[in-house]
């Protein structure tokens, strides 16, 4: 069953409530507290320009726990030597505009709207939405963002110009969010990136009871400067 938002109220349906192909509800809009609303309870939003705005949750859902994060030799090698500068935060509507126009394959335009960048910077600039950002020569080559919200953190796009510039950014935010207590990294949709580097799909009804705890726990608000310093994996 597809539900319609309430322009005038920022409550969801249950997830468990959404279509087979995950689809859940459709109307709303873009604000914050909707945003995060969305997010505590395991949906999120995904249309195309022009589309209505619809809001999906799907089953399985794909996940990484932080400290169980599959770094390869290559990768390692990457992060010794020295070719990229990671930073937090310092670049957020960038990195989400290179996650718009960066090319993909198999994919024809993107959903990561005009109105959207607007809502996350404005998400970011309230301490919830985070970038980590890889740099070469001083370029931003890559990079991805998502929301946090108590222990959770939800992955929404990466992007690279320069091969595992993107997994070099992932790896950081890895650690950083294992150093500060996270319990949990959702990666909403399943690709052959994420499960290389660790990522494995769990039911959606384990993802929510599991996330119905994290995000009512104390969150790491703000913005996350903190330096980053290229390093390998245990």
């Amino acid at each position: 069953m597809l539900f319609r938002l309430n322009d005038n109220d920022y409550a969801f349906p249950s997830a468990e409530l959404a279509e087979d192909d995950g689809l859940l509800a459709i109307g709303g809009d873009l604000a914050p507290l909707r945003l995060l609303t969305a997010y505590a309870n395991g949906i999120f939003p995904w249309y195309n320009e022009g589309e209505p705005l619809l809001w999906w949750s799907l089953d399985p859902r794909l996940v990484i726990r932080p400290g169980e994060m599959r770094v390869s030799h290559s990768l390692r090698h990457t992060m010794q030597s020295g070719r990229f500068e990671v930073r937090i935060d310092t670049d957020f509507r960038s990195v989400m505009r290179h996650c718009a126009e960066t090319p993909r394959q198999g994919q024809d335009g993107t959903w990561i709207t005009d109105e959207m960048v607007e809502a996350y910077c404005t998400l970011h600039e309230m301490g919830f939405a985070h970038s980590f950002e890889t740099y070469q020569e001083g370029q931003l080559v890559g990079g991805l963002y998502g929301i946090a919200i108590g222990q959770a953190f939800f992955g929404e796009s990466m992007f690279h110009t320069v091969s595992d510039a993107s997994k070099v950014a992932f790896f950081h935010l890895h650690q950083f969010l294992q150093r500060n207590g996270f319990r949990l990294i959702d990666c909403p949709q399943e690709t052959p990136h994420l499960v290389s580097l660790g990522a494995y799909p769990i039911p959606r009804h384990d993802f929510l009871v599991e996330l119905e705890t994290l995000v009512t726990m104390p969150s790491l608000m703000g913005q996350w400067n903190e330096e980053v310093r290229p390093s390998a994996s245990k």
